[in-house]
C-alpha cells in the first residue's frame, strides 16, 4: 500500500461482490494502470453472488482486474468459528502465499472473516488495511490514496452493479437492502478523489511460558556433577602441567598451557552457558581443591606439583580465573527478551 508501482502485489477481501467498487475501487484501479498484481477476493459465495457473476466481471473490466475469486462456500456458510474458521483463514493465506502478497486489504464489516484475514496475514508477516472513513477512524492514522484520476473507472465499476447501487453523477445510493453491508450509509455517498484506510495491528499473541527455574534437587545433582568435573580436570592438569616440548633451544611449556586453557574454558564456560553461581564454584572446588592435595608431599615423598614457575603457574592461575568467573557482574538481558 506504499504505491510503489508494479512491485505491489495486493490482495483485496471483501463480503460480497460491488462493496469492491465502492469501498476500494479507485485503489484498485490505480494499482492496476501502475502495472501491480491485484487478486480480489469475496466471502459470499452461492445465490446472489453466482448470479452477479456478469456483474462482477462487468466490474472487474472497469478497474482492470483479470483475477477475481470467492472464497469456498464451506468456510463462509457457517457462522460460528471453529474449524470453519480455520478452513476460511487457510483459504485466504493460500492466496496471500500464491501472490506472495505485500499488503491485504480489507473492506468487511464481519467480524468472523476479519479475524480470519488479519490471522491469516499475520502468519506470513503480510500488513493488514481496512478501509475506514474519516468520520469512522477518529483516532486513528489514516493512509489516503488519491484516486482522483481513476474516479472515472469506480463509477463505472459501481454502474456495474445495477441491483446494488445507484449512481447519479458522482452520488451513489444503495438499492433496496444494499445499505445494510458494506459499510453503505442509506444515505447518499458522494465518491471523492481520495480514499481512506487504517492499518489494523496484528493479533496478540500470548506471552511465551517462562522457564520454571531449577528445583532444588536439579541443582545439587547438577552441583555434584560440576564438582566431579572439576576433579577431574584437576588430575589431568596436574599430571599433564609439567610436560614439554622442545623446539630447537626454546623448551615450550606444552602441557601447563593446554592446562590452564582447559581450566579456563571449563569455568567460563560453564558461567556462560548455566549462568549459575552456585554450578560454577562447586566445580571450582573440585578443581582447586584437588590441585591442593596433589601439591603435598606424599607419604613416600613423591611430589606431583614441584617447585619451580610451571608448578606455581598451576597452582595461582585457576584460581585467579575462577575468582574472576565468579565475581564477574550477570550481563543484564536487553529489554524485549527473556
Amino acid at each position: 500500500m506504499v504505491m510503489s508501482g508494479s512491485a505491489e502485489r495486493v490482495v483485496f477481501l471483501h463480503d460480497r461482490p460491488g462493496q469492491e467498487a465502492l469501498l476500494t475501487g479507485g485503489t484498485i484501479s490505480r494499482l492496476r494502470s501502475d502495472g501491480a498484481e491485484v487478486v480480489v477476493l469475496f466471502g459470499a459465495s452461492g445465490g446472489e453472488a453466482e448470479s452477479d457473476t456478469a456483474a462482477v466481471a462487468a466490474a472487474m473490466a472497469e478497474l482492470g482486474v483479470t483475477d477475481w475469486r470467492m472464497l469456498p462456500a464451506a468456510a463462509v456458510a457457517s457462522p460460528e468459528p471453529g474449524p470453519n474458521q480455520q478452513a476460511l483463514a487457510a483459504a485466504v493465506a493460500d492466496v496471500l502465499d500464491e501472490m506472495q502478497a505485500t499488503a491485504l486489504v480489507v473492506g468487511t464489516e464481519d467480524e468472523r472473516l476479519l479475524d480470519a484475514a488479519v490471522g491469516a496475514a499475520d502468519t506470513l508477516h503480510v500488513p493488514v488495511f481496512a478501509s475506514r472513513r474519516v468520520a469512522g477512524a477518529i483516532g486513528q492514522r489514516i493512509v489516503a490514496i488519491d484516486v482522483s484520476d481513476h474516479v472515472e473507472q469506480k463509477l463505472r465499476a459501481l454502474n456495474a452493479y445495477p441491483r446494488r447501487w445507484s449512481v447519479t453523477d458522482h452520488t451513489v445510493l444503495a438499492v433496496g437492502g444494499g445499505a445494510a453491508d458494506a459499510g453503505a450509509a442509506a444515505a447518499p455517498v458522494v465518491i471523492g478523489g481520495t480514499e481512506t484506510y487504517v492499518r489494523l495491528e496484528p493479533p496478540r499473541r500470548a506471552p511465551a511460558p517462562v522457564a520454571a527455574a531449577p528445583g532444588l534437587v536439579s541443582r545439587a545433582l547438577a552441583g555434584v556433577f560440576a564438582f566431579l568435573i572439576g576433579v577431574a580436570f584437576g588430575v589431568v592438569g596436574t599430571i599433564a602441567h609439567q610436560a614439554t616440548v622442545p623446539i630447537g633451544p626454546v623448551i615450550l611449556p606444552v602441557g601447563l598451557m593446554l592446562a590452564l586453557v582447559g581450566v579456563t574454558a571449563l569455568l567460563v564456560g560453564l558461567r556462560l552457558v548455566l549462568g549459575d553461581r552456585m554450578i560454577v564454584l562447586c566445580c571450582a572446588l573440585g578443581l582447586l581443591g584437588t590441585v591442593f592435595l596433589l601439591s603435598l608431599r606424599s607419604t613416600g615423598g613423591s611430589v606431583l606439583i614441584p617447585e619451580g614457575i610451571p608448578g606455581l603457574l598451576w597452582t595461582v592461575v585457576p584460581t585467579l580465573v575462577a575468582t574472576l568467573v565468579l565475581a564477574w557482574p550477570r550481563i543484564p538481558a536487553r529489554p524485549g527478551t527473556q
